[in-house]
């Protein structure tokens, strides 16, 4: 005897896929608010401020980029 199985997948469609861009496309701007943000934030500290959290005005792009992107 011979048996037959169909399994359908779901979520392969046009809409599904829209769907992952969109999602892609937020979670990308939520990231680059995150950078901007934390951007923002570390220029308005003085100097001081700064070596105090042990960061370099030279290096704020830096720790914005691994807060918002990860390494």
């Amino acid at each position: 005897m011979a048996y037959v199985n169909t399994t359908r997948t779901v979520g392969h469609g046009l809409a599904d896929r829209f769907a992952g861009i969109v999602k892609s496309i937020r979670l990308a701007a939520q990231r680059r608010a995150i950078y901007e943000q934390t951007v923002r934030e570390l220029n308005g500290l003085t100097n001081r401020e700064l070596a105090d959290l042990g960061i370099a005005r030279l290096n704020i792009q830096d720790v914005a980029r691994v807060a918002a992107y990860g390494k």
